[in-house]
């Protein structure tokens, strides 16, 4: 019998947690049952107590402490020892219905989802049939307030695109925290961002003022290294940032949806996506029709 789950993942600050208590507190209402795992041993407070913790099993903290290790370090410590203990995974969701959307709330440390192979191995165990059996979806939440800023969007992007590959399960990108941009970005040009573009560089907000201030960013050669300013926003970096856009455009795998966590109508939406991704619907059992709705189908 097969399970439902949803990863949220993303780089730190996104609004994972909060994504996934708005989440939670939906599908409440909704009268859909849900298991909160938490797999951040960094996590310290929660708006719904988690059903499984990683913490039971290892706290960065420990990690920390005892084995000399800095954050990024202990955490693919943590999870290196959470592979060598999936028991402590398969004793609590084995025994868990199709009615269940399992929600996984991933740390926010990037080098999980770009190039180290812990994350494909762990998505593997969960959706193998035969043993968890979890029709999986991936969610990637990159904060919206990376719109303002055209280098760190399209470097996000790349990001999830990284996440895309390594994993291989169906997958949605979430532009998260919509409620802080409404005062800053128009509704017109975010419709720009909801898929990356090369075209977003020649706008770019940064350059248009640098060039209203005079500033000359068409040659960066012989500036100076040490001049973090100066490296950021010469020719060299731009070229760079066009090269990242071009491969995003290339190809064509990246695309976002909009989330305001404090909007239930725009939670709800996401959930539908998840939905999809996972099939949830194709698996409940069709309502049976009372006689007397049953007599006027007939008629």
């Amino acid at each position: 019998m097969s399970k439902y789950g949803v990863m949220v993942m993303g780089p730190a600050g996104a609004g994972k947690s909060t994504f996934c208590a708005s989440l939670i507190t939906h599908l409440q209402l909704n009268r859909r049952s849900a298991f909160y795992v938490n797999l951040d041993p960094a996590a310290e407070s929660f708006e719904h107590t988690p059903d499984l913790d990683i913490k039971d099993l290892i706290s960065l903290e420990d990690v920390m402490d005892e084995m000399k290790l800095g954050p990024n370090g202990g955490l693919i410590y943590c999870f290196e020892f959470l592979m060598e203990n999936l028991d402590f995974l398969t004793e609590a969701l084995d025994s868990l219905t199709e009615e269940y959307l399992i929600i996984f709330d991933m740390p926010g440390q990037i080098e999980l989802y770009t190039h180290i192979p812990i994350l494909p191995t762990l998505v593997k165990f969960l959706t193998t049939p035969g043993a968890l059996d979890i029709r999986l979806c991936a969610a990637y939440l990159l904060e919206s307030t990376f719109v303002v800023d055209r280098a760190k969007y399209f470097a996000g992007s790349l990001s999830a695109m990284s996440a895309m590959i390594m994993l291989e399960v169906p997958h949605i990108n979430i532009l998260s925290k919509m409620d802080l941009v409404k005062n800053q970005v128009r509704k017109k040009d975010l419709k720009k961002f909801i898929t990356p573009d090369t075209s977003l560089l020649l706008d770019d907000p940064a350059d248009i003022a640098r060039r209203k201030a005079g500033e000359d960013i068409s040659d960066d050669q012989y500036a100076d290294p040490q001049d973090k300013n100066a490296m950021m926003s010469g020719a060299t970096f731009k070229r760079l940032n066009t090269a990242v856009a071009q491969l995003l455009e290339t190809f064509s795998m990246v695309s976002y949806l909009k989330l305001d966590s404090t909007d239930e109508d725009s939670v709800s939406a996401i959930l539908s996506y998840i939905d999809d991704c996972i099939q949830y619907h194709e698996a409940q059992e069709p309502r049976e029709l009372k006689d007397e709705e049953f007599d006027e189908a007939e008629e």
